[in-house]
């Protein structure tokens, strides 16, 4: 580095044999609590070297959101998706849901290209080798014109990968170490266990979903989604249905790092409060926008009548699909057409996302533009506003670093008392989950 401070990015590659060392320089500052740590080096984000390695230790080995579990609702359907740099099949038998590798038991060929229906049957387009949605392999056209007798079908399935479903989403994990989805998910599905996530639905309305095309790492993506630091001066509008003094921690023992706005407002705008909620949520869900960065590659935001989802697909360093999907509660915007004045609603909610997204999108686009062309040193984190990225980059780096995937150690959660606040007071509406551990421990409630 020079003596100015300045790094130059052919300096970069230089830490690439530390990117994969548990007690590697590299890691050091991300390791702290958030009142002593720093942002992650510009190699994490603009590195083509990193991106590749990140790709098979990260991507390779956590559970990535892949699908929309309507997707592969019903038997008879493929989808393609990539993970990890590799190519997979999901389909869905009526055993359940299967993913498999997208090659071949016989010489490797590519069996589907894209998403598309199968009426149950896998063919592959060479030798027209035929595997069952389950992945069985039920026929070899041929084969037997010159029997072999260590030839078993039953021994040349699709070689299968973990495949499960939570909520509205399909996720697959490449490594068989990594822990459960269960333990990766930690309390979410508690957390959200009133709102019925696996009864919500999209709608066939235009715009319900959308894939933005980013020119931004994906983590500067989470990064944006997790903080509410830049509020105020890039999201304006926001502001003012999400208020930067409602703010509050939300996160338990998982992958994830997560806030709540309690209470979302509607002072001056209402974008958010025009669509039906849900039923049975209690005072603290019916009031709050809950946000959360599952990790790696998924965003919720949790309002009582929507979600606005996104899961990312990240292509290049800089460069990330955003794939953007509206979704519903059981109700009127699920059940039929909607009315004319539901439709009205929704293109309220949708335009405001939809610009919400694109100020985002700008300003992590002009992230990536100043870490890849100018590589400033790390600065500090924020600890009021930017616990999250903490949490965030502590798990980047065990995902990078860890020998193995059996060793991942799921963060904790906040704990009781508020004393992981920084400066914010605890949740006047807490969350049920923590009003129940609050009353456990005797302590004050937090988020």
């Amino acid at each position: 580095m020079a003596a100015d401070g300045i790094q130059p990015v052919a300096d970069w590659t230089q830490a690439e044999a530390e990117w994969t060392q548990p007690e590697a320089e590299f890691w050091a500052p991300q390791r702290n609590g958030v009142d002593a740590s720093f942002a992650m080096q510009p190699a994490v984000y603009a590195d083509d070297g990193f991106f590749a390695a990140e790709q098979e230790r990260l991507f390779g080995r956590a559970w990535v959101a892949v699908a929309l579990a309507g997707e592969v609702a019903r038997p008879g359907r493929l989808l393609v998706r990539s993970v990890g740099g590799r190519s997979v099949l999901l389909t869905r038998s009526d055993a359940g849901l299967h993913g498999f590798l997208n090659s071949c038991r016989h010489r490797g060929t590519e069996l589907a290209e894209r998403d598309c229906d199968i009426a149950n049957t896998i063919r592959c387009p060479y030798h027209r080798w035929h595997y069952s949605a389950d992945g069985r392999l039920v026929a070899a056209p041929l084969f037997d014109e010159v029997p072999r007798d260590d030839f078993d079908m039953a021994n040349y399935g699709l070689i299968r990968v973990r495949t499960e479903a939570w909520g509205p989403l399909v996720f697959v994990c490449l490594n068989d170490d990594t822990p459960p989805l269960e333990e990766w998910l930690g309390d979410l599905p508690d957390r959200f266990a009133a709102y019925g996530f696996s009864e919500w639905r999209s709608t066939g309305l235009d715009g319900a979903a959308r894939t933005f095309d980013v020119a931004a790492n994906w983590k500067l993506i989470v990064e944006n989604f997790a903080e509410y630091y830049h509020l105020p001066w890039v999201h304006p509008e926001l502001a003012k249905v999400s208020r930067v003094p409602d703010h509050y921690r939300y996160q338990g023992p998982g992958m994830y790092c997560g806030q709540t706005t309690t209470p979302v407002s509607g002072d001056e705008r209402d974008d958010w409060l025009t669509l039906p909620a849900a039923a049975g949520l209690d005072d603290s869900d019916a009031a709050s926008g809950r946000f959360v960065a599952l990790f790696p590659n998924v965003t919720l935001a949790v309002l009582p009548s929507h979600m606005f989802l996104m899961v990312l697909e990240p292509l290049a360093a800089g460069r990330t699909l955003e794939h953007c999907t509206f979704l519903f509660p059981p109700g009127p915007m699920t059940a039929g057409e909607p009315s004319a004045e539901l439709r009205t609603s929704f293109e309220i909610t949708r335009r405001f996302w939809i610009e919400v997204n694109d100020e985002y999108i700008d300003i992590c686009e002009r992230a990536q533009r100043g870490i890849s062309l100018g590589g400033a040193p790390p600065g500090p984190l924020a600890p009021r506003f930017e616990e999250p990225l903490n949490r965030f980059h502590k798990m980047t780096a065990d995902l990078m670093t860890l020998p193995s995937a059996a060793d991942l150690t799921v963060p904790a959660g906040d704990r009781p008392g508020g004393v992981d606040l920084y400066g914010s007071e605890p949740n006047p509406l807490p969350p049920a989950i923590e009003s129940a551990e609050a009353a456990l421990t005797g302590k004050t409630s937090h988020s």
